[in-house]
C-alpha cells in the first residue's frame, strides 16, 4: 500500500518542494475531510453505542460504531501483516505510559461524554452541523486539554499517571503480551470486522450506503497511518507516524487561533481539525442535516461544562479520546489503548446509570 501511495503521489517530489511539515498537514486534511464527511453521513458515536449496550440494545448505533471499528482494526492490521506499517514505532506503543492514567482517564472521559452528549470527534461534527452547545464544550474541552498538557492541571494529572507507569516497548504491545505476532492481529481484526458486519446487516437489512460510510469511517484510519508511515519512510527528518487523535489537535488549534507565534510548526495535527469539520459541514449540507441548534431548557450547561471539562483531562491522562486512543491506538493493538477504551465504555455506562438513577434527562 506505501509502494502505491508513494507513486501515486511522488512523495520524494512533494516533500522536496513542500517540505515534510506541509505535506504532513496535507494528509490529515485528507484523512480528517474523509473521516468527517464519512462519520457524519454514518452518525457515528462512541455514545449513542453506549447507551444502546446499557438498554440491552445492539441496534442502530452500536451496529455502526462496531462496524467501524472492525474496518479499523482490519485495514490497520493489514498493513502490519505486510510490512507496510511498524506499530513498534508509534507513541501508543514506544512511549512510556500509565496503566493507571489510562485506566482513570477512560472513566474521567466516558462519563464526561454522557454529560456533553459526544465524545470529542462527535462535538466537532455536531459543531459544523450547527449544534451551539458541541461547539461550546469543544471550545471548553480544548481549554481543559492545553491545562492538563502544560497549565493548572499538568500537576494532578502527573500524580494520577505515576500511580502505575508502564515501560515502552514490548510491555506496551499487547499481541506480544499475548504470544501473537502480526498474523494473529489480522485474524482478531477479521472476527471483530465479521462480527460487525454480522451486527450491522442484522439490524439494517439492505442499508449498503450506510455500510459503507461506517466502513470508511474505520479505514480512515487506517489511511492516516498508511500515509504518516510513508512520508516518514521517504523524509530525512524524524516523522511520527499517527493517525487520528481529536485531544491534543483541539489544544493546538486553540494556540493557533490564540497566538500564532508561540504554537507549534504545521504537521498532520494542523490539517486534520479544519478538514474534519469541513467534511462534516458538506455531509449535514448534502444530507439536509444541518441546523442551528442553542441550549433549551432541558439542556443544561452545567452538564455541558462540567462533561467537557471530565474530557479534557481524561483524554490527556489516558493519553487519547475514543478516537485517537480507542480506534487509532487500539488498531495497533496497544495495552494501554484498549484499557483506555474499556475504561471509556465502564466510565459512561456508570454516568448513564447513575443519569437514570437520579431521574436526569440524558
Amino acid at each position: 500500500m506505501n509502494e502505491l501511495l508513494e507513486k501515486t503521489l511522488n512523495l520524494a517530489s512533494l516533500l522536496e518542494s513542500w517540505g515534510d511539515t506541509n505535506v504532513l498537514a496535507l494528509a490529515g486534511a485528507l484523512v480528517g475531510f474523509i473521516f468527517g464527511f464519512a462519520a457524519q453521513r454514518s452518525r457515528f458515536c462512541a455514545r449513542a453505542a453506549v447507551i444502546e449496550c446499557c438498554e440491552g440494545r445492539t441496534h442502530e448505533r452500536f451496529s455502526v460504531w462496531w462496524l467501524a471499528f472492525g474496518a479499523c482494526l482490519l485495514g490497520v492490521q493489514a498493513l502490519v501483516f505486510m510490512g507496510e506499517l511498524k506499530p513498534a514505532d508509534a507513541r501508543y506503543i514506544a512511549l512510556p505510559g500509565s496503566i493507571s492514567g489510562a485506566f482513570l482517564g477512560g472513566l474521567f472521559f466516558g462519563a464526561g461524554m454522557i454529560l456533553t452528549r459526544g465524545c470529542a470527534s462527535r462535538l466537532l461534527i455536531l459543531s459544523a452541523n450547527g449544534n451551539m452547545r458541541a461547539l461550546l464544550a469543544g471550545l471548553v474541552f480544548a481549554v481543559i486539554v492545553q491545562a492538563s498538557i502544560g497549565g493548572w492541571l499538568a500537576p494532578a494529572r502527573r500524580a494520577l499517571a505515576s500511580w502505575w507507569p508502564v515501560d515502552g516497548g514490548p510491555a506496551r504491545d499487547l499481541l506480544y503480551l499475548l504470544g501473537l505476532g502480526a498474523s494473529g492481529g489480522l485474524v482478531l481484526a477479521l472476527l471483530a470486522l465479521s462480527t460487525g458486519l454480522y451486527f450491522f446487516f442484522k439490524t439494517h437489512p439492505n442499508r449498503w450506503g450506510l455500510a459503507t460510510f461506517s466502513l470508511i469511517t474505520g479505514l480512515s484510519i487506517a489511511l492516516g497511518w498508511g500515509l504518516t508511515q510513508a512520508i516518514a519512510s521517504q523524509s530525512f527528518e524524524a516523522v511520527q507516524i499517527q493517525s487520528l487523535s481529536f485531544s491534543s489537535p483541539s489544544a493546538e488549534m486553540l494556540m493557533r487561533v490564540l497566538s500564532s507565534a508561540t504554537s507549534p510548526s504545521p504537521g498532520f495535527d494542523a490539517g486534520l481539525l479544519p478538514a474534519t469539520f469541513v467534511g462534516s459541514l458538506l455531509g449535514a449540507l448534502l444530507g439536509g442535516d444541518f441546523k442551528f441548534e442553542g441550549f433549551k431548557s432541558e439542556n443544561k450547561l452545567g452538564h455541558y461544562l462540567t462533561g467537557a471539562v471530565l474530557m479534557g483531562f481524561g483524554a490527556v491522562l489516558a493519553g487519547g479520546c475514543t478516537v485517537g486512543a480507542g480506534l487509532t491506538g487500539g488498531a495497533i493493538f496497544s495495552l494501554t489503548a484498549w484499557l483506555t477504551l474499556l475504561a471509556i465504555w465502564l466510565g459512561a455506562g456508570l454516568a448513564w446509570r447513575m443519569h437514570k438513577s437520579m431521574g436526569w434527562d440524558l
